[in-house]
Order: structure tokens, then C-alpha cells, then sequence
């Protein structure tokens, strides 16, 4: 890479960017422990946004208060944001809640970072022997000469038919703790890498279905040529070096019985002493799983790339809704067109989504102001022997109260009785108490007020003489 490439890179790639933002521990601990450790593919925003409010509050709680002040959901969306580009925003079919996922840049960076870490130890050996497998598998499988594909195999057998004949002589060699330690950490690290690749793959496949998007929505020429172009690329990526061995792999996974070997070879590894004193992680267990997890995403990607091309190829749909095709289109014309140049001021207003309804009886009658006369003369003190006591003595029922009391009595039963309830919360403002009651039940779409039917209801009044009255039946519902 020369000077002007890394120039680039520095400035436009979001792993790069990552790894200058201020806040880079935050995101990638938060990221890797939400996505990487655990292999999640995509989480909602509810669920996301609480795991980080989880963290933010613990590293406040120990590096301080002023340290990372935003909200969980800023976060987010920065991270999220185009500029950025560290997490993927979506929303799934069928769903309303956004969901976020990490793009293939922040896994790059995350695995990077973890490789510099301190190793248990560096293994060579088995590299070395990956390498000699690989580069004779090269040799084999590009080698014409039939005779030359024989001879290496007639070789390949006699070692095999020597080592059979130790191990029926009792000379079984072992491979010792170090060598089994050493590839069980080369199998690891390489089922995580492969995880990591996925999310490339996927990305790849989503940017050629963005691209087909965006070539229908701004296509006026004919549906023939459009779709070459779009075949081509979609054949070009499909034949390339990446496209083939995802296939390939595709298909070596998704036999049953490769899966099975899989899983029988993983559970021996396992219960190896060397590989135990490891204390490897058992997701390892099930990484094929996460494999197929992982493929399956890439694969609905394709997917909706196919269904894309089927609506475009409906041409009885087309005829059907080409003016809604129409409006569609330069909808989505105009959305890439703001996405390149975002505007300062608001792109569009809505009205409110609610109907206001004036009807002319509900407005009152027309009231002229009164204008007191108000002569100038000096008023004078008065007198008076009515006791004014009674201004302050107000009885002031306490509304809260009451539907607290009720509240705690719907919670043991689903209905009750203003009765039953006033047995268990007697009056004790009296009268006026009794016609707060009635008052709620007539504001509580939940109760019922039954006139047919009547009830006594009793109370003591302030000078402790029983006071009764007959009001209607009056049920109250949860």
C-alpha cells in the first residue's frame, strides 16, 4: 500500500475511524461482548440500548459520573450513523423496531485488536504442517499425469499400511499435551475468524442488492438491458474466487452427515485432559451452528435480491400499478438524491394525523362581559355578626386517596361493589366522601351504575350519630 492509499483508508474506512474515536474503548468492549463473544447476528434496539445502559451506568459508577454522559440511545445512533458505520440500523420484515447489527469493518477491527493480545503461546508447528497440507493438496489436485496421481497415492497408501502394521504391533505413538494444545488454539482461532468472514460475505451480497435498488429506481431505458447488467455483476460475484468457495462451503456444511462427524469430533477434542486445561469456551461446541446461523444470513441477503428481480419481472403487476410505480420511484430517486446531499432546513411537514371536529352546538351562546359601574366614594368599614368560620372549615376529599384504596382492592378480585369497598375503607368525610364516590364511578368507563338496583351505605357523622343513605348499585371493573 503506498501513501495516498493509507491517506484513504485513514480518512473513509470505518475500521479505521474506530480505532481514532474518542470514545473506541466504549464501543468495541460494548460490541464485542454484545455481538462477537456471544456470536449474535443482530439485536432490537430495546434490547441493545438496556445492555448498554448496563455498561454506562457501571464504568459511571467507577471512572465517575462526567465520564460518558449521553444517552444509550445517542449512542446508538451515532454509532450507527453514516459517517460512522460501525453498526448496521435495519429493520426486519414483519417488524417496526429497528434493529441493529455489526458490520464487517468493526469485526475486522475487534479481531485485530484481540490478536494483539499476549497468547497462551505461539504454535509453528502445526502452521507449518497446514502449510505443507495445503500446498500438496495445490499439487495434487492440479496434476494432469494420471501415472503421477497414482504413484502419489500408491506412496499415500504404503505409509498408511505401515502404520497399521506398528499399531497392531503395539507401537501406537501419541501426540503429546504441547501438539494438541497448540492445534486445539489453531481450531479456535480459525472457527472465529471464519465467523468474522461471514459478515463480508453478507456485506458483499447486501451492497449488490442496494446497488439493484438503487439502478431500478432511476432506470428509464428497457427492463432487457437492465437486466443483463444486473445478471452480470450478480454471475461475476457468484463465479469469483469468494463466491465459489462460499458455495462450496455452503454445500460441505449442509450434509447431514459432515454436520454429525462435526459434532462427534468436537465432543473428543473436548474431553482431551490437554484441551481441558485450556478451559476452552464451550460455544467451540457448537460453532457449526453458528456456521449455518451465520450462512443462513448471507442467504436471505440473495434472497431478497431474487424477490427484487421477481416484482421488477411482474410485468401484470406493473401494468396494474404503474402510477403507483411511478410515485414510488420518484420517492426513492428523491431519497438517494438527499442521501448524497442532505438538505440544511426540513425536507417535508406532515399535517397532524388526527381529525378536529367543530360542532356548532357544542359552542356555547354568546355572553356579553359585564361591566360593573364602580362609583368614587370612599368605602367605608362595615360591620357584621355572621360567624366567619365557616370559610375555613371546608371539607377538601382527597381524590388520590381513593383510587389508591380501590386500586388495592381490584387487585384481589376483578370487580367489586361500592359497598363491599366502603366495608373495607369506610367514609370518613361522610356525605361529601359518599358523592366523590359517585363521582368517580360516573368518570370510570371500567365501572357500572346499575339504578334498577339499590344499596345502603352507612357512615358516623362528625358528632358520631349514624347517618345511612340508599344510593344505586355501583360495580367497579379493573
Amino acid at each position: 500500500m503506498d501513501h495516498h492509499e493509507l491517506v484513504a483508508l485513514r480518512q473513509h474506512h470505518p475500521a479505521w475511524r474506530l480505532l481514532r474515536a474518542d470514545n473506541a474503548p466504549l464501543i468495541i468492549s460494548f460490541l464485542q461482548h454484545v455481538f462477537v463473544i456471544p456470536n449474535q447476528r443482530s439485536l432490537n434496539q430495546a434490547s441493545l440500548a438496556s445492555k448498554l445502559d448496563d455498561m454506562l451506568y457501571s464504568l459511571q459508577q467507577s471512572l465517575g459520573e462526567h465520564h460518558y454522559p449521553r444517552s444509550s440511545g445517542a449512542y446508538l445512533d451515532d454509532w450507527a450513523d453514516n459517517s460512522n458505520g460501525w453498526l448496521r440500523k435495519f429493520y426486519p420484515p414483519g417488524s417496526d423496531e429497528p434493529h441493529y447489527e455489526l458490520t464487517a469493518a468493526t469485526e475486522k477491527a475487534i479481531e485485530w485488536l484481540t490478536s494483539l493480545g499476549k497468547r497462551q503461546f505461539v504454535g509453528t508447528e502445526s502452521r507449518l504442517l497446514a502449510i505443507f497440507d495445503l500446498l500438496r493438496q495445490v499439487v495434487e489436485g492440479s496434476e494432469s499425469d494420471p501415472d503421477t496421481r497414482i504413484a502419489e497415492l500408491e506412496k499415500r497408501k504404503a505409509a498408511l499400511d505401515a502404520e497399521i502394521s506398528r499399531i497392531r504391533a503395539g507401537q501406537v505413538e501419541l501426540m503429546d499435551e504441547t501438539r494438541v494444545r497448540e492445534r486445539f488454539l489453531e481450531v479456535s482461532a480459525s472457527a472465529r475468524s471464519l465467523l468474522a468472514d461471514f459478515r463480508e460475505v453478507e456485506q458483499n451480497f447486501r451492497d449488490l442488492d442496494r446497488e439493484v435498488r438503487e439502478r431500478i429506481a432511476t432506470w428509464e431505458g428497457g427492463k432487457g438491458e437492465l437486466l443483463g447488467e444486473i445478471f452480470g455483476e450478480r454471475d461475476a460475484i457468484a463465479d469469483s474466487d469468494q463466491g465459489r468457495s462460499f458455495r462450496a462451503f455452503w454445500e460441505f456444511l449442509m450434509s447431514p452427515s459432515r454436520q454429525e462427524e462435526l459434532s462427534e469430533l468436537l465432543h473428543k477434542v473436548f474431553s482431551l485432559p490437554p484441551v481441558k486445561s485450556l478451559e476452552p469456551d464451550r460455544r467451540l461446541l457448537r460453532m457449526h451452528y453458528d456456521w449455518l446461523e451465520a450462512g443462513e444470513a448471507a442467504q436471505r441477503t440473495v434472497a431478497r435480491l431474487s424477490e427484487q428481480l421477481r416484482r421488477y419481472l411482474d410485468d401484470q403487476a406493473w401494468l396494474e400499478n404503474k402510477r403507483i410505480m411511478h410515485l414510488l420511484r420518484s420517492i426513492e430517486s428523491r431519497a438517494l438524491t438527499l442521501r448524497e446531499q442532505p438538505p440544511d432546513n426540513d425536507i417535508t411537514t406532515l399535517d397532524e394525523a388526527r381529525v378536529e371536529l367543530h360542532l356548532p352546538l357544542d359552542r356555547p351562546l354568546y355572553s356579553p362581559p359585564l361591566k360593573p359601574r364602580i362609583a368614587e366614594q370612599a368605602l367605608l368599614e362595615g360591620t357584621a355578626d355572621t360567624d366567619a368560620d365557616a370559610l375555613f372549615n371546608q371539607i377538601h376529599v382527597d381524590k388520590t386517596r381513593l383510587l389508591a384504596n380501590l386500586r388495592l382492592a381490584l387487585r384481589h378480585q376483578p370487580r367489586i361493589s361500592l359497598g363491599e369497598l366502603l366495608q373495607t375503607y369506610p367514609l370518613e368525610q361522610g356525605l361529601a366522601e359518599l358523592v366523590t364516590w359517585l363521582e368517580l364511578a360516573t368518570a370510570d368507563r371500567h365501572s357500572a351504575i346499575d339504578e334498577n338496583q339499590t344499596q345502603l351505605v352507612s357512615w358516623h357523622d362528625e358528632r358520631g350519630h349514624p347517618r345511612r343513605a340508599s344510593v344505586p348499585l355501583i360495580i367497579f371493573s379493573q
